[in-house]
């Protein structure tokens, strides 16, 4: 994935018992963009319908949407177009999906109100707060981090947003049987997620024996352009899928 690589410097955390998002060390880095006329819309206009905030405090989920659905959170969807996609075609399930970066969130909230989405909420915030705040135990079926950024540089391994302690939040908040669905197009980040998931309580693996650890990628996961164009390269993508069994 030609993404930027940061190189940033880090805050000192808090402590071990402090909230993850408190922490001092970020997965992500806010980067300034230009905002496209479009982009502009969804945040003036359509947040005031789809948006979410950590001071909206702990969510029924039930009433939020107004019916009783599977529940799918995306953290990191970028510019949204995989999520608008899933959200349009599996229209009997409810998504939420969380991004930092203004374009991105812009962006995805002008398409949702142009193909008149109505099981899509957004959050602007950290993944981390918003799993610890406002969602319930147990309120998820899936939760999708598709190409997280990988920071490469081994002084950036603790930015990497698939942790222990990240692991054991998103336990809680799927339901048994939930799953935990991750991609990544570097290899070096496939195997430190193997790593750490085959350590982590409560997952089990569901790749078969003919291509574990990884999964070939689900119908349900769009194919985004840069992949397509990745896959005629013969760049490879992973794919990991881990159910909560307990």
């Amino acid at each position: 994935m030609t993404d930027p690589r940061h190189d940033d410097k880090t805050t000192a955390p808090e402590g071990p018992d402090a909230p993850l998002h408190r922490r001092g060390i970020k997965s992500y880095v806010l980067r300034a963009g230009r905002m496209t006329q479009a982009q502009t819309r969804g945040l003036e206009e359509v947040w005031p319908h789809l948006g979410l905030t950590l001071a909206d405090g702990r969510q029924d989920l039930d009433a939020l949407f107004g019916r009783r659905a599977p529940r799918v959170l995306e953290v990191g969807f970028g510019m949204g177009a995989s999520l608008i996609e899933q959200a349009e075609r599996y229209a009997d399930t409810d998504f939420i999906g969380i991004e930092v970066h203004a374009p991105g969130v812009g962006k995805l909230l002008d398409e949702a109100d142009k193909r008149g989405l109505t099981n899509l909420r957004v959050y602007r915030e950290d993944a981390l707060a918003v799993l610890e705040q406002c969602l319930p135990e147990a309120s998820l079926d899936t939760l999708q981090l598709f190409f997280p950024d990988p920071w490469p540089k081994k002084r950036h391994h603790k930015r990497r947003i698939i942790q222990p302690a990240f692991v054991e939040l998103v336990r809680t908040r799927l339901k048994p049987g939930g799953t935990l669905h991750m991609a990544t197009d570097w290899e070096a980040y496939a195997e430190w997620m193997v790593e750490v998931m085959d350590a982590a309580p409560g997952f089990a693996n569901t790749a078969g024996p003919d291509t574990a650890p990884y999964v070939p990628r689900p119908e349900f996961r769009p194919l985004t352009k840069f992949e397509a164009r990745g896959e005629k390269l013969g760049h490879g993508v992973w794919d990991l899928i881990f159910t909560r069994v307990d």
